[in-house]
């Protein structure tokens, strides 16, 4: 057989992912963070365990799984529900805001570099969808903090990207590589603008469509070839495939009749591709990059958490929501991925004089995303929203 090797790794993937998931409800621990360790024991850096070659199937995977959390996330923002909605929007912004402007004064204050300051004040910002999202499916855990990161999570990206897209055209003019700032700027806007277009263009019949199916398998059918030719298209227009499919999930919320359905038939294909995003995202992480992080990166932790909590609890004040939420839903969004290092990427181009940009990302990203999840587990239960187990039963009064 050609794939041999790939069938081997991608059904010992599943294994692992099955593994995880049971140590992790002993253990307390998400098997989000389990996944991430073993695939970074079984890469070249540690055990080298597994072909390298494994790697180059991470954008694929990345990209398929990405979509449909995406496309999840977007059932969270009905209209339906305003007022968590309004909160969700006002919530998000305060945490933006305040961790970007905290951010940008520590990175300033420690290298004296406004280049530095302006573009890690907008990548801080990125969140992980996809490690809060299967927190709170393993947790299965339900409540008003629960759902407002569920929401917040699913329009962070946004504020971000629009956030970078500003400060990547302050920091090219600060830096003289600004040429065509106006293209720069409009460029940012079209790839925002143009995803939330495509996205509710694709939503409408998509939505019509599923009043009109049964569930089962022609549910299955619709709700993926909707949710990866949202991702194909976003692609080939260059628009953000992941707002463009957050926008198809919110406007399927909001216009289907049976919204229900399709996010019901994503979750029950969705699980192989986490598994396979995470355990590949682990194997590709380069733990010899932590070294050089130093000062500059310390500060960008530590002020990171800083700026999340704060950000999170005055979002909840100035919202008017409930106490628990105002204090534990800042912690919730420590969690960073995929969309920060590409950022990273896209603004290590732009401006390549930072040269240590992608090193620090990468290397703050671990971290993130270790402690993120299991911090994340943890507010969820201090905030009294994950269920107890099947299995214990409630005694009589």
């Amino acid at each position: 057989m050609e794939h041999t090797q790939d069938l081997l790794l991608i059904g010992g993937i599943m294994l692992l992912a099955l593994g995880a998931h049971t140590l992790g409800q002993r253990l307390h621990v998400p098997r989000v963070t389990l996944l991430i360790l073993v695939g970074a024991l079984a890469g070249p850096e540690v055990l080298d365990l597994v072909p390298a070659s494994i790697s180059d199937n991470f954008p694929l995977v990345t990209e398929l799984t990405l979509a449909m959390v995406g496309f999840l996330l977007g059932e969270r923002m009905s209209v339906r529900d305003l007022k968590q909605g309004r909160e969700a929007i006002i919530v998000s912004l305060a945490v933006t805001l305040v961790t970007a402007g905290l951010i940008f004064v520590a990175i300033w204050a420690v290298t004296g570099e406004l280049l530095a300051a302006l573009i890690l004040a907008a990548i801080a910002t990125a969140t992980d969808p996809a490690a809060t999202l299967d927190v709170v499916r393993q947790t299965r855990a339900r409540g008003p903090l629960t759902r407002l990161v569920t929401q917040v999570v699913a329009i962070d990206d946004a504020w971000g990207a629009l956030l970078f897209s500003v400060l990547l055209v302050f920091a090219m003019l600060v830096s003289g590589n600004g040429a065509d700032v106006t293209g720069t700027a409009l460029h940012g806007l079209y790839e925002v603008a143009g995803a939330i277009i495509l996205g509710a263009i694709l939503g409408l019949p998509m939505g019509w469509l599923t009043g009109r199916l049964k569930p089962g398998e022609p549910m299955l059918l619709e709700s993926a070839g909707f949710v990866f030719l949202a991702a194909g298209l976003a692609g080939a227009l260059e628009v953000s495939y992941l707002l463009t499919c957050m926008t198809l999930g919110v406007t399927v919320a909001n216009v289907a009749s049976h919204h229900v359905r399709p996010f019901r038939s994503i979750e029950g294909i969705i699980e192989p591709f986490l598994a396979m995003f995470f355990f590949l995202a682990g194997f590709r992480l380069d733990w010899s990059v932590l070294p050089t992080v130093g000062g500059i990166g310390m500060a960008y932790i530590i002020v990171r958490i800083i700026g999340r909590v704060a950000g999170g609890f005055a979002g909840g004040v100035l919202a008017g929501s409930d106490p628990r939420v105002r204090f534990h839903s800042g912690a919730c969004l420590l969690p960073q991925a995929g969309v920060a290092m590409g950022l990273a990427l896209v603004a290590s181009d732009r401006i390549p004089e930072l040269t240590y940009l992608v090193p620090l990302v990468i290397a703050s990203t671990v971290l993130f995303e270790l402690i993120g999840p299991p911090v994340t587990m943890h507010q969820l239960k201090q905030a009294g929203e994950i269920r107890r187990h099947r299995g214990h039963k409630r005694k009589t009064p």
